[in-house]
Formats: C-alpha cells, structure tokens, sequence
C-alpha cells in the first residue's frame, strides 16, 4: 500500500495493536489489517475529507468507517477502545517520566468550535459568536489530556467542566488543584469542584498581569490546542453528534501522543 504523510509507523502502530485488535466482535478471519485500517482513520481526520474520499490505496471506506464506529463505542460502563488506548498512553508516558499514572494538577480549559452543516446537535456561544461545539480538556504539567468532554457551544465553560469531572473521575481521583482562567471564575464553581473530588480551583486572570504574557503553566494546554489544529477534521465540528465528535477528538488525541512519544 502506498504510504502517505499522515501514516504513523508500524512501530509506533506496535504500541496500540494489541488493544485495537481485542474490539474484534466477529471470528471469521480479517480481510484487513487494522494498521492500514488506523492510517485511514488517520488520513481522514488529518486531512478534513469525507469517509467517501478515502484514496483507493486504503481498505474501503465502508470497512474503515466500521472499524472506527467498532473502536468508538462504549462498553457497559460508558468507556470506549479509543478511550481506553488514550488513557493507557497517558499513563506509559508518566511512568517513562517517573510519574504516578495519574495526576494530582489539572489545567483546565475550552475551545469552541463552529458547526458543519451536517451538525445535528448545536448551540450559540454568545461569547464567541459562533454556532456549535464546545470542546472540554483536563491536562497534566506535561500537557497529557486526563479527561475530555464535548459539549454544544451554549454550555458555559463552568458547567462543562463540571460534566466532564463527573463523566472521569477515575481519571481525576488524585487531583488536589485545577488551574483555571478567568471564564471559570466564581465560588459556586469552586464549591462544586470541591464537593466532587475534593480539589481546589485556582484561577488565573490575565488581567492581573498587567501585561500580555503567556498565563503561568496555562500554556501547556494552549499547545494541546495548537497541535490539535493540524488535524483539519476538528477545524470544523462534522459530526452529526456530540458522541462521535468526543471520539474524533480522543482518535487525534492517540495519534499526537504515538508520534510525540
């Protein structure tokens, strides 16, 4: 199959294989094999285009699709092989660090996105003027994502955080302090982080600075930001539902930690 610039490697595809592999529901042999299945899910949500695009070079698109809807869905206790992969990943690079598996500081932030037309499930962020998604990210000092949760854009990034500690808790059970900016800024905010997994909440406005700087340790979760802006597939929110849109992003998640790692 001809290699394209979105393909990770074979070695780094070693790393995943044996997780991706276990989501197989049917025992009949595999027509074909899931590292070009992965490089094609990549290719898409690298390169922005439609599954129906998929180049010739690739399985059919209709498998691919398949296999990402197979990788995508959540189990009985609301966690998917894609979450899965993404969470072991966190935890090989702490531990290769010599950190714990989980954290105990989170950088909190969101990022609003406009809708497609293909969007079904929308909201209107008055702050930012746009129709659409609202993207919600818990990361370590090192920048690697603990929790994730997608919202429509109405929802205020308070509330949204509020969700997407609840949905991970696991993730976040060793988390004494969330550094946060000033949208998220307000007792009852803190008191419900608080009472839900006993962490404090520090915020940091960039007003107080008196000067444009980058906001202290707030910038690892920017450069998330930043390199989740190379995958054209989230310039946009294309999917019809809030569901899929959180895998396409848990799936660019996995591809920047395999290649930065």
């Amino acid at each position: 199959m001809r290699q394209y610039p979105s393909d990770i490697s074979r070695e780094e595809y070693e790393e995943i294989r044996e997780d991706l592999e276990g989501a197989r529901k049917k025992t009949r042999p595999r027509e074909y094999d899931l590292y070009d299945v992965f490089c094609a899910v990549l290719y898409v949500v690298q390169g922005g285009i439609q599954w129906r695009m998929l180049p010739s070079d690739y399985p059919k698109w209709q498998s691919v699709y398949y296999y990402f809807r197979v990788w995508s869905e959540k189990d009985e206790t609301g966690v998917s092989i894609l979450d899965k992969v993404l969470h072991k990943l966190v935890k090989q690079i702490r531990n290769e660090d010599l950190r714990r598996d989980k954290t105990t500081f989170g950088i909190v932030d969101a990022q609003s996105v406009q809708n497609a037309d293909t969007a079904e499930e929308k909201g209107y962020d008055a702050g930012k003027k746009l129709s659409g998604i609202k993207r919600h990210v818990v990361v370590d000092t090192m920048g690697l994502p603990h929790a994730i949760a997608v919202t429509t854009a109405d929802v205020t990034d308070r509330d949204g955080a509020i969700q997407m500690i609840l949905v991970n808790l696991d993730s976040l059970s060793c988390v004494k302090k969330f550094l946060v900016d000033g949208g998220y800024t307000g007792e009852r905010f803190a008191n419900q982080v608080k009472e839900i997994c006993n962490a404090q909440v520090e915020v940091v406005k960039r007003n107080e600075l008196h000067r444009f700087v980058v906001l202290p340790r707030r910038w690892v979760v920017e450069r998330l930001f930043g390199w989740l802006d190379k995958f054209r597939r989230l310039w946009k929110n294309c999917e019809r539902k809030l569901v899929i849109s959180a895998q396409i992003l848990t799936f660019a998640l996995i591809a920047i930690l395999i290649r930065r790692y």
